[in-house]
């Protein structure tokens, strides 16, 4: 999801609810410790330099059982954000820790923004070796035994 996205959906909400995706929400009264961009310059394992940049929402269980963070004050920070960083309409990134620090994708299902587990892959496959998949075939089992080759017939 970009940010000019969230941007769209939020006025149109009357709570902001981030759930991952096996269902679990994030506690109703999470903050959103920090909004900004995030840059990785990297070579892939190919010799390709690569430049990346993302919007980062933090997300964090705050214990503060009393807050309950609304459309329009995320919205808020979202545009004071872009203000002070000079933020792009990039696609957002959230941190949320559950056992450790986890990166997700941004989602919306029609209610809630989903987080959605990111993967990681090689950009070089080519370069690097990795076998394509290769295509299934699905043999189908000889209904009628006269037609199977025999041996020395060449057909197989």
């Amino acid at each position: 999801m970009k940010l000019s996205e969230i941007k769209q959906l939020l006025p149109t909400l009357q709570n902001v609810e981030f759930q991952l995706e096996n269902g679990t929400f994030v506690p109703e009264h999470f903050h959103v410790t920090e909004v900004g961009i995030i840059k990785k310059n990297f070579i892939d394992c190919g010799g390709v330099v690569r430049n990346e940049e993302v919007v980062n929402f933090q997300l964090w269980n705050a214990n503060d059982f009393e807050h309950r963070l609304k459309p329009n004050k995320l919205l808020h920070i979202i545009q004071l954000s872009e203000d002070k960083l000079n933020i792009k309409d990039l696609e957002i990134e959230v941190e949320y820790q559950n056992a450790t620090i986890g990166k997700y994708d941004l989602d919306f299902n029609g209610k809630n923004f989903v987080l959605k587990n990111k993967t990681t892959a090689c950009l070089a496959q080519d370069a690097c070796g990795i076998p394509s998949e290769k295509q299934k075939i699905i043999l189908r089992e000889s209904i009628d035994n006269s037609s199977c080759c025999t041996q020395n017939s060449g057909c197989c």
